[in-house]
């Protein structure tokens, strides 16, 4: 019933939804291929693009890694919460109005978290615990986040914000009062206590890896449906709490 609601979206704020989509994921493309294969902006002289697409994100400092963080939530988390703008739209009689304002109030909580995520980047950069383009240096700061990531997938907290991402419908009925970006901002709150600890995964295998952010993607968008994500979400913590423990023996 979700993929035909999702297949059947139509208007001109969904097409700007997923033309967005598109956008985030192009410019974390680009920002990921290797400098000597830019060669098109020295013709174009994108200075901007240049800075952002630099690579060396922790490097840069604050305003690059906050770019990149930004438009990682954007291009990740949007999709995982395609299920509760579908609910909203139904609901809604002026979804093309409303949207537009509950998409930014959950995007406005990604935004501040994606500012916690680049202070912590350039701080473990200037520490020599990742690298440039954001990968884990430290064995034990691996470890850690792997363990950690693993044990909250078994918390309480975890848990109540899963429960209301994965009811969308009782979620807008207890909040509609409120307003569009307000239930937008609650909503990318619960977000974010869902998936923050799987998303710092990024320093495991580096904040610039598509592969993490396109499999992270997926994980976080099944864990959101009722049907699969309580099959997978204590499996999944299972699994990073090995992995984290058997580290030190490979």
């Amino acid at each position: 019933m979700l993929a035909l609601r999702i297949r059947s979206l139509r208007g001109a704020h969904w097409l700007a939804f997923f033309a967005g989509l598109l956008v985030a994921w192009g410019l974390l493309f680009w920002m990921a291929i290797p400098g000597d294969l830019r060669t098109l902006e020295a013709t174009y002289g994108a200075s901007l693009i240049d800075i952002l697409c630099g690579g060396a994100f922790g490097a840069s400092g604050f305003v690059a890694a906050f770019a990149m963080w930004a438009l990682m939530g954007a291009a990740m988390m949007a999709p995982t919460a395609l299920p509760a703008l579908a609910t909203y739209d139904d609901l809604s009689n002026v979804a093309q109005t409303g949207f537009g304002k509950l998409l930014g109030g959950y995007l406005a909580a990604w935004l501040g978290f994606s500012a916690l995520a680049a202070c912590a980047q350039v701080a473990l950069y200037q520490l020599g615990l990742v690298g440039a383009l954001g990968q884990s240096l430290s064995v034990p700061l691996t470890m850690a986040l792997l363990i950690g990531a693993g044990a909250y997938q078994f918390s309480a907290l975890k848990q109540g914000c899963l429960s209301r991402c994965r009811a969308p419908l009782t979620f807008f009925m207890q909040h509609w009062d409120e307003g569009p970006f307000r239930n937008g901002l609650r909503l990318g709150l619960d977000c974010i206590g869902c998936c923050w600890a799987l998303m710092l995964l990024g320093f495991v295998g580096g904040t610039m890896n598509l592969a993490f952010m396109g499999v992270g993607m997926l994980l976080m968008t099944l864990e959101k449906l009722p049907q699969i994500g309580r099959y997978l979400t204590r499996p999944l913590g299972g699994g990073l709490i090995a992995a984290g423990l058997a580290l030190p023996f490979f």
